[in-house]
This record gives structure tokens, sequence and C-alpha cells, in this order.
């Protein structure tokens, strides 16, 4: 599942407001602000979420895997493989 930190990485780097991120994921907004603000959500609603993200062209890199720099973060697939 996404970090907190992803989640808000994620949308600056789709410039998208946090209603946008719910609309795209089908959830409410203020689940969006809870979660971003450290509080817990369902599974099912990170999960929306993340997939939200995915399909916008969005790669999460987890802790330890292979990036340049290591650590968590994000990134964006060129536009060619978001479709």
């Amino acid at each position: 599942m996404i970090s907190i930190e992803q989640c808000r990485a994620a949308r600056a780097l789709l410039d998208w407001s946090a209603q946008v991120l719910a609309d795209k994921a089908s959830v409410g907004v203020a689940t969006v602000r809870r979660y971003e603000s450290g509080h817990s959500v369902a599974d099912s609603s990170l999960a929306a979420m993340e997939g939200a993200f995915t399909a916008a062209g969005i790669t999460f890199i987890a802790n330890g895997d292979v990036s340049r720099n290591g650590g968590e973060g994000v990134r964006l697939a060129p536009p060619t493989a978001r479709g």
C-alpha cells in the first residue's frame, strides 16, 4: 500500500486536488484528506486511490525497490506509456 507521502507526491505530480483523486478513485474527498493527515482509512479505499494513480501513469517505488537514489518515492511514466 502507498504511504501518505507517496499519495501527496503523486497528487502533486499529476496536479490533482484531493477532490480529483477522490473522484477518480470513487472515494469521498474526506477519505483522501483523512489519509493524508495521518489517519487510517479502509484498505479498499487505499487500494482504489493507488489504482487511480497507477491508471494515470504513476509508478510507486517502495523501500528497498531498485531506484537510482533508493527509498520511497513516485515515478511518472512517460506520456506514451500512460495511453
